[in-house]
């Protein structure tokens, strides 16, 4: 197994253990009966760490496929270089750095620190075309 897919399959852990976190903050705010209910009725949107958790888990969900169909497409064609593994690392160490800046509130350094995950994205894209 190449480390660009056991990055892939940390990143899949790393969506799982954002949807718990998310999943304690919900109800840690609007309570366990909530979590336990049909969720028919509007509620107001959910405010501090926990609506920035879901906030990052939104844009964990938005660039997880493009990253997994890179690694998937450097798998299929057998490619191993230099920048998908940078990019493999890149994503995956970016995302836990993006998760950790948007829960803790630093806006300036979250913003910045996205594009290193979207940079790893296409750095494994790019790596198709090196030979």
């Amino acid at each position: 197994m190449t480390i660009e897919v056991v990055l892939l399959v940390a990143s899949v852990v790393l969506g799982i253990i954002h949807i718990i976190i998310v999943s304690h903050l919900q109800s840690g705010q609007r309570g366990y009966r909530w979590t336990a209910s049909s969720r028919e009725h509007s509620v107001a949107p959910l405010t501090g760490v926990a609506g920035r958790a879901e906030r990052a888990l939104r844009n964990y969900l938005e660039t997880f496929p493009f990253f997994a169909a890179a690694i998937l497409v450097v798998t299929a064609t057998n490619t191993h270089n230099w920048l998908t593994v940078w990019g493999a690392h890149s994503y995956f160490w970016g995302r836990i750095a993006y998760a950790i800046l948007y829960m803790v509130d630093l806006p300036l350094a979250r913003s910045l620190v996205w594009n290193i995950p979207t940079i790893g994205i296409l750095m494994n894209v790019a790596g198709l075309f090196l030979k």
